[in-house]
């Protein structure tokens, strides 16, 4: 099979970004940190804490975990580019529009294959990243037929975070045919406006799959308990109260039968909301620190972040819909002989759509991350000002850490732009050790939200 032109440039770009990722370097510590300041006689209940240098380990770890999201972001666009050069889409369309079967009927048998056959060709990658690797670096104790069980979950039910950044993969089978079917009516009904309607659904879409995730979808893969000790919750209960949250439960969610991640969050509404800490997050931190955490989350919540979140995605989406209707039409026009379809709104497009959805999404994600840090960074603002317990949170985020052969405390600045959606523990060590100003009599940013 003969690639394009188009296509070997391409190629070229994502070689040349699998090589600028090796060599994307962690900065170093700058002069003036906490890591050049502190002595023994420092390391007292509230003093500082030390910055740590990173172990050659974390380094090659740092950088070949690089090279492997540039590769994954080249195996999920290449998987669709071989559905539309090899005309295979277009069979799968022929297959779809046997004799007398209705549109959506076609949509939905196009929609199941074309989703199983990814799913396939994305089976070891997902192997990879979601069983093996994970337990060759330790942090995962899952057995095989649980992966396995979840993985196949996952083909069905919706991920559990719409959040890139991409690659972004169709919401599971029923969604998915839902959101294919309003996607090709407005190709359909206003080809030169689908993606401006489009991008105005991404807005309710978001909001109401925030809203039935925790119910539906969430216990599908995990298991969701009260809170077993029972004076931590009342004191993550008394830190809610205080940060303005009335009305919450705590559940514990059981990950380490899973995992070593850690993990909290608070979401809901009115007399619905949920504080959520994962079990291993508890046996990780001590009290002081699994307060400082939760006040943490509890920022992001007060703060209004979700909602913030909902609508700074949408309009990513927006723009990104706009960048697919401006690209589609030059591609359609160029490669139609090989794709075998010369409209936009044939089903047999979907394979385009997502390819030029996540190239999209890719070009978008630094300004998206860079808001995703920004809210990390004032929810750190919060939590600092509600327990004021510098230490306590500074020692939180080290000790939530798998170790420190696990993580570099400076990004590259390519790491930065394409994959941090949290400042580095650098950064955020110099801002716990550093943020005091109920010290020196300044007002507190969010002192007014407090009770």
């Amino acid at each position: 099979m003969r690639f394009p032109k188009g296509s070997v440039c391409w190629l070229l770009w994502l070689a040349l970004g699998c090589l600028a990722f090796a060599q994307d370097l962690p900065r170093e510590q700058p002069t003036g940190s906490a890591d050049n300041r502190l002595s023994a006689g420092l390391e007292a209940d509230q003093g500082p804490v030390r910055v740590p240098e990173p172990t050659d380990l974390a380094v090659r770890r740092y950088r070949s975990g690089n090279l492997r999201w540039t590769l994954r972001q080249a195996w999920y666009l290449v998987v669709p580019a071989l559905f539309l050069f090899t005309g295979f889409s277009a069979k799968i369309r022929d297959w779809a529009q046997r004799p007398g079967r209705a549109w959506p009927v076609t949509a939905g048998v196009y929609v199941v294959i074309f989703m199983s056959l990814t799913f396939v060709a994305n089976l070891p990658l997902l192997y990879y990243t979601g069983y093996l690797l994970p337990h060759t670096l330790g942090v995962s104790n899952q057995t095989w037929g649980r992966w396995f069980g979840s993985t196949v979950k996952s083909l069905v039910a919706p991920p559990t975070s719409l959040r890139r950044p991409p690659p972004v993969e169709l919401p599971g089978l029923l969604l998915g045919y839902l959101f294919v079917i309003l996607l090709y009516l407005f190709l359909k009904k206003s080809p030169r406006r689908w993606w401006l309607y489009l991008g105005l659904f991404m807005l309710p879409f978001l909001a109401v799959f925030s809203l039935v995730q925790p119910a539906w979808f969430d216990p599908l893969f995990h298991q969701y308990g009260p809170m077993k000790d029972r004076a931590l919750e009342r004191k993550v209960l008394e830190l809610a109260r205080r940060a303005g949250i009335e009305g919450g439960r705590v559940f514990e969610v059981n990950m380490s039968r899973d995992s070593q991640i850690t993990g909290a969050y608070v979401e809901g509404f009115m007399g619905a909301k949920r504080i959520v800490v994962y079990d291993t997050t508890i046996a990780k931190l001590g009290q002081r620190e699994l307060l400082a955490i939760m006040a943490h989350e509890m920022g992001h919540y007060v703060l209004g972040h979700p909602v913030r979140d909902i609508l700074f995605i949408s309009c990513i989406f927006l723009a990104a819909f706009g960048m697919v209707h401006w690209q589609a039409g030059i591609w359609i026009r160029r490669h139609k002989k090989r794709f075998r379809f010369e409209r936009l709104d044939d089903i047999a497009s979907l394979p385009l759509l997502l390819l030029l959805v996540n190239v999209s999404l890719l070009a978008l994600a630094p300004a998206d991350l860079a808001f995703a840090r920004h809210r990390e960074h004032e929810a750190d603002r919060f939590a600092l000002e509600l327990t004021r317990d510098n230490r306590g949170y500074a020692t939180a985020i080290l000790d939530i850490q798998l170790g420190k052969d696990f993580f570099v405390p400076r990004y590259g600045w390519f790491y930065t732009a394409w994959r941090a959606d949290h400042p580095s523990i650098g950064d955020i060590l110099d801002f716990a050790n550093e943020y005091r100003p109920w010290e020196t009599g300044q007002p507190l940013k969010y002192g007014h939200l407090f009770r």
